[in-house]
């Protein structure tokens, strides 16, 4: 199969291509404990718990849940994602701008608070600090199975699909959303709408760190907005953390344990090697061993030429949530602090138009970094320097754009032996910050375990810094090169972007990953059906 380069969906023969991917992989089951409670029950009575939340053995992925990866028609702009069980539902035409109805509250719930305007009720359940109001906005969002001598909540109620399946009755889900994401309401309405594993979904939990107080799940996402899958590593419901000052350090050591520790078993998994443990986090040494085990093993299939089947990895993280007055989601999905990570392959099939069962060429997939990789290649081949080492020589060599010598010069706001914490010259976000390796690592399987340790360190007083200066919303991401490349200059980098007013995104935004849940065609046929209407109106 020919591929076709530079990743662009328009073949040369004047025809779209693009990838699909059919995901089928095992994720190593890491986690050592159960923890199966029950999540609330039907209108019969009937208890639902979330025993399907904690799978005994690993987890075999054969998903029929494709996802299209479209690359965009210029490179440069990154790549569509639509996943396929969501688009065939509104296939034949969509409007993603439509409202769903959005007040259905009962009759009898609190109709005072009812009566009020809906904007008013999503400032509230968003502003408010006063427990007892955002208990009551909680319990006309959804509803509550509750205790029938004092009255707390002891899970939400449920109803079943028309696939027969069971869903929480959530009568408002974006005053569901802000107001369970409010550090203020009591943490038992909290953990029974959001918290609690299985609340949000069946995912598998496959990891688990706890030391402490610091207590971490790990799910794996399957087949999703990251192809082959993702996993997210959430604190859990008896670690509550809404705020950076309230994470500890053994939270974020915990957090970025989970994440080394997936890549590092996956990678193994993928390459045929022995994973050492089961239904256990594997300790710091044997985490290394492993670390060293993969990198030799790339290392070696590199230099022989056989392609990786994974070679990038993404990470990254929304921290805030916020919905405005008039219903546009403001933050990420989850204020519970969590970090999300996952693999990316080489290269996919891809089809055309349709004829999705025979590939008609193998193409690269879209990562961020590749861009990266290629400038930095372009630079060396203009200049005869490795780009990063000038980067580093810049950033601590920086002068002031207005020539003022009696303000501060420094980019650099903390460092160490092996990173380096700065402003970048030029933002895409104001406030955006970045954290480096010094050291020449450009992912983290190339990372020791005293660079992680900063990386961690580093991490946890940026995210501090933000948050000290009033930033209540940000989104991080990482830069890491692919795993066959073999540049030794390119550096481990992460980006942290303020939510600020004047200066919006998100983290799959920022690495130009645009997730689109309907087909392009279904979206036209709605926009040419308005050109109908006008130009009848129009006559």
């Amino acid at each position: 199969m020919a591929e076709i380069f530079p990743g662009t969906c328009v073949a040369p023969s004047g025809e779209f291509i693009y990838g699909i991917h059919k995901s089928k992989f095992t994720a190593i089951n890491l986690r050592e404990s159960d923890y199966i409670v029950t999540l609330g029950h039907g209108f019969d009575q009937e208890i639902i718990d979330n025993a399907d939340n904690f799978p005994e053995n690993d987890v075999y992925i054969d998903s029929s849940n494709w996802v299209f990866e479209i690359p965009n028609a210029f490179p440069f702009l990154g790549a569509t994602y639509v996943i396929k069980s969501g688009a065939d539902q509104t296939a034949g035409g969509c409007n993603p701008f439509h409202t769903l109805l959005k007040r259905q509250y009962e009759v009898g719930y609190d109709q005072d608070l009812q009566a009020q305007p809906r904007a008013v009720l999503l400032t509230l359940a968003s502003a408010s600090a006063d427990p007892d109001l955002l208990v009551r906005l909680a319990e006309i969002s959804g509803r509550f199975a509750l205790d029938e001598k004092t009255g707390a909540p002891i899970g939400l109620i449920y109803e079943k699909t028309e696939k027969g399946e069971f869903r929480p009755v959530v009568l408002d889900r974006d005053l569901f959303q802000v107001v369970s994401n409010n550090p203020f309401l009591p943490n038992q309405y909290k953990r029974h709408m959001v918290l609690v594993p299985g609340a949000q979904g069946k995912s598998h939990i496959v990891g688990e760190h706890s030391d402490g107080d610091t207590h971490i799940w790990e799910y794996l996402r399957e087949n999703s907005y990251i192809p082959w899958g993702h996993y997210a590593a959430n604190m859990a419901d008896d670690a509550v953390r809404y705020t950076v000052q309230s994470l500890t350090a053994s939270d974020i050591i915990g957090l970025r344990h989970l994440y080394y520790q997936r890549i590092y078993v996956q990678l193994a998994v993928e390459l045929g090697l022995v994973v050492p443990v089961k239904r256990r986090s594997l300790a710091p040494g044997e985490l290394e061993e492993l670390r060293l085990t993969v990198l030799h093993e790339i290392n070696t299939r590199n230099k022989s030429g056989v392609v990786l089947p994974f070679t990038g990895i993404t990470w990254g993280q929304n921290f805030g949530f916020d919905l405005s007055p008039s219903g546009y989601r403001l933050g990420g999905s989850h204020q519970q602090i969590h970090q999300q990570f996952g693999l990316v392959p080489s290269q996919m099939p891809a089809f055309k138009e349709g004829k999705n069962e025979a590939s008609a060429y193998t193409i690269n997939t879209y990562a961020q970094t590749d861009m990266v990789g290629q400038f930095a290649r372009d630079y060396r081949e203009r200049t005869q320097q490795d780009f990063f080492d000038t980067y580093l020589k810049a950033i601590r060599n920086n002068k002031r754009m207005d020539g003022r010598a009696d303000k501060e010069k420094e980019l650099i706001f903390y460092q160490d032996g092996n990173v380096i914490a700065f402003v970048p010259k030029a933002q895409r976000s104001q406030g955006e910050v970045q954290l480096m390796t010094k050291v020449k690592c450009g992912n983290i399987v190339e990372t020791d375990t005293e660079t992680r340790n900063s990386l961690d360190h580093a991490m946890l007083l940026t995210m501090k810094v933000l948050e000290n200066l009033g930033v209540e919303m940000f989104t991080a991401l990482e830069i890491s090169k692919r795993l066959e490349n073999r540049d030794s200059d390119q550096r481990l980098l992460y980006c942290f972007f303020p939510r600020h007013p004047r200066s919006p995104g998100g983290f799959s935004e920022f690495q130009q990953r645009w997730i689109s849940n309907h087909y392009p065609e279904d979206f036209a046929k709605v926009c040419r059906d308005e050109v109908y209407k006008i130009m009848e109106n129009d006559t």
